[in-house]
């Protein structure tokens, strides 16, 4: 018999195999990325395809002129922009399939974990039923509301939630963690996926997804980008560069019966590049592919984005919710401190909250014994070296734990209410100071709990024992980032208002929803939202889905039922909530860096400006070569250097596209200033740099000057 990482047994026979991650690792220029993208982007190419970019389209049509213009009157002036022409096409291509390829990478590992399954449906399942008969079938044949049973070794044939049982389940197929969960019928972690595998017990699953759309069908089509719809956002975007590109168009329209008056006619080459430097082609090629790199810094953090949409609304989000329990707590409450009562020695009140926590297996029992330790030096005992003693192990029926010795003393931890019943039950009368200490501890947020002792027939409360959920470290630093990029932050639970108020205050939130119901969170989100802001939540069991479905970006655990997970907009594979703080950054890190791209762009175009008009017009209006600021060799060269450097700031800009502007919490204005101040004048001064380099290494082809 073997057992799992989580001491749960495996039968004889049952495979446990070592999971492997399958995340994609490699750099973002990654020589072999490159290699492997270059036929997409040649794929690309094909006009039906480019026409969803329009920028780049025209640019496309404008290399097929001068293709033919390079042909019928060849030149080495007219074959060198046709040639940087078509690459620009090509490098704004790979920029959008090397965003694509890790995707495809992914989705490919992710096929390699489905496989041919067999699934023995239940043909007629009932709750509790021991006569259940079963039907082979393929995986692929599977409905909705079909029953099927899944023992230790098999993998699971489809998504669905667990009815009856429990089993230890391998999901590194899915979230690249190689320890084993535990799955249960009933609560919030009964979801099972397709092509996990079953490890140790035996359960009974409720199909819930149609075939060809399981949890991996779908991840799959969204890692590849196949299902990638263009945000809001983007699209008007992109309806602003086509409107931009028409506009430049027709102006080029309109200066070609100047350019061409008398003996200064131009040839369709430098009208085509006046028209290729005036449109915004570096935002033009990048825009898909920071679309792409968004949803792909999600997926390498295990989310799953259902849409773009939801990406985008996470970097405008102007409020969180947020889960006390596991989010801004640890998730289990901790023994921070033992108070006696009475004159009561604080060693005596030590020794007996160990030893009455020694049967308790719970995390808060287990943190009084290491609390013990630490603070007062009792060294932990086993139940086996308290000869003659009976162990009380704690049970959410009785509230308590605790020991009886050999020597007839008897001692008792566990609920305020419980312990002193039990002391008044044996004789005792617990003090007046019992009471006052419960009330403090609760008032500030933490949970009381009483030790209680039964001592030659006399008994008494030796003390209270304070917990409290323990605030994750670095949580009031993460919430005063937050706060400086606008986001309010509100804190939901189920407890009390003093404690929640209390827990609130020491993490730092701006707001907290105490004993908060399903119907309160609902009500939240619709105040919220009516007041114009967005709102994002996490959630994991069926009634959150509502308040999930509600939320603009709402993130599912991937522990959580099928329902929370169809409701949200985006799955946590790790179901951590603290990552609902990373995905409005990356979101945000989404904007910012199509922003600032978007004002180099269009700031770099002035340079070029500058290096061709004044070319088109220097030989009939000669006082015009005085806008020759950049001093470029002659006509010719300075077109050629233009559309030279237009080519090759697609590529210098790829890795900033892919892995993003590097994001710093701040105000709206402040990150304004420094897009305008860094890209904005980095756009404007950068281009005069390198177009002019460039001209000074053409200068010398022959047939430029």
């Amino acid at each position: 018999m073997s057992v799992t990482t989580d001491n749960r047994p495996v039968p004889q026979g049952s495979r446990v195999q070592s999971p492997q991650p399958h995340r994609v690792q490699g750099g973002l220029l990654d020589p072999q990325m490159l290699w492997r993208s270059l036929p997409d982007a040649c794929r690309k190419l094909n006009p039906l395809t480019l026409v969803k970019n329009p920028v780049m389209f025209v640019v496309e049509a404008g290399a097929v002129l001068t293709t033919g213009s390079a042909i019928a009157n060849p030149s080495t002036f007219a074959w060198l922009i046709t040639a940087w022409l078509w690459l620009t096409v090509v490098f704004a291509n790979l920029a959008e399939a090397v965003a694509e390829g890790r995707g495809k990478a992914q989705a490919e590992t992710l096929r390699r974990t489905r496989t041919t399954t067999v699934a023995r449906r239940l043909t007629d399942w009932r709750p509790g039923a021991t006569d259940l008969r079963e039907a082979p079938v393929p995986a692929a044949e599977l409905r909705l509301d079909d029953y099927v049973v899944v023992e230790a070794g098999e993998v699971v044939p489809g998504d669905g939630d667990i009815v009856e049982g429990i089993a230890s389940v391998d999901e590194s197929a899915i979230t690249g963690e190689s320890a084993p969960v535990i799955r249960e019928s009933g609560g919030d972690r009964c979801a099972v996926t397709g092509g996990t595998k079953v490890l140790s017990d035996r359960i009974v699953m409720r199909i819930t997804s149609k075939p060809g759309e399981t949890f991996i069908d779908r991840m799959i089509a969204l890692v590849e980008g196949a299902d990638r719809q263009k945000t809001p956002n983007e699209i008007a975007l992109n309806i602003l560069l086509a409107s931009l590109t028409i506009v430049f168009i027709l102006a080029v329209v309109t200066l070609q019966p100047i350019a061409t008056y008398g003996e200064a006619k131009q040839p369709i080459v430098v009208l085509v590049a006046l028209v290729v430097a005036l449109i915004p082609t570096t935002i033009g090629a990048l825009l898909s592919a920071i679309g792409i790199a968004g949803m792909d810094r999600l997926v390498q953090r295990n989310v799953l984005a259902m849409s773009g949409r939801a990406v985008e609304a996470a970097g405008d989000v102007n409020t969180l919710l947020l889960d006390k329990t596991g989010t801004i707590t640890l998730g289990n409450r901790q023994a921070a401190e033992l108070i006696p009562v009475g004159d009561t020695d604080v060693a005596v009140l030590a020794d007996a909250a160990q030893l009455s926590s020694l049967a308790d297996e719970t995390p808060e029992g287990r943190s009084i014994v290491v609390l013990v330790k630490e603070l007062y030096q009792l060294r932990g005992r086993a139940e086996g070296e308290l000869e003659g003693a009976a162990f009380v192990p704690f049970t959410a029926q009785t509230r308590m734990s605790g020991v009886d010795l050999a020597d007839g003393r008897q001692l008792r931890k566990g609920a305020a209410t419980a312990v002193m019943k039990w002391v008044r039950d044996n004789g005792g009368h617990p003090t007046d100071q019992v009471g006052p200490i419960v009330d403090a501890v609760s008032a500030g947020g933490g949970t009381p709990l009483v030790v209680g002792e039964v001592d030659h027939g006399l008994a008494r409360v030796l003390g209270v024992i304070h917990l409290k959920d323990v605030v994750k470290e670095g949580m009031r630093e993460r919430f005063e980032e937050l706060r400086r990029m606008g986001i309010r932050t509100v804190m939901i639970t189920g407890d009390n208002p003093q404690t929640a108020k209390a827990i609130a205050e020491e993490a730092g939130v701006d707001d907290f929803l105490a004993e908060a119901t399903p119907e309160d969170k609902m009500a939240l989100i619709k105040r919220e939202q009516s007041g114009g802001k967005l709102v994002a939540m996490t959630g994991d069991g069926t009634n959150d889905a509502p308040a999930l479905a509600q939320a603009d970006v709402g993130v599912a655990m991937n522990t959580g039922t099928s329902a929370a997970k169809e409701a949200g907009n985006m799955v946590d594979l790790d179901s951590n909530p603290t990552k609902l703080i990373e995905i409005v950054e990356i979101g945000k890190q989404l904007l910012i860096t199509r922003g600032a791209l978007t004002t180099f762009s269009i700031a770099n175009d002035v340079a070029k400006y500058f290096a061709i008009l004044p070319a088109m017009f220097a030989a009939k209006f000669g006082g015009l070569s005085h806008l020759n600021v950049m001093g470029l060799h002659s006509p010719t060269s300075a077109i050629t250097s233009a559309i030279i450097f237009n080519a090759l700031i697609i590529v210098a800009l790829i890795p900033l596209a892919l892995r993003g502007v590097r994001y710093r919490p701040s105000s709206a204005a402040s990150l304004l200033s420094r897009n305008i101040y860094l890209y904005g004048f980095g756009g404007l001064v950068l281009p005069f740099i390198g177009i002019k380099l460039i001209d000074l290494v053409v200068q010398f082809l022959p047939g430029l000057h």
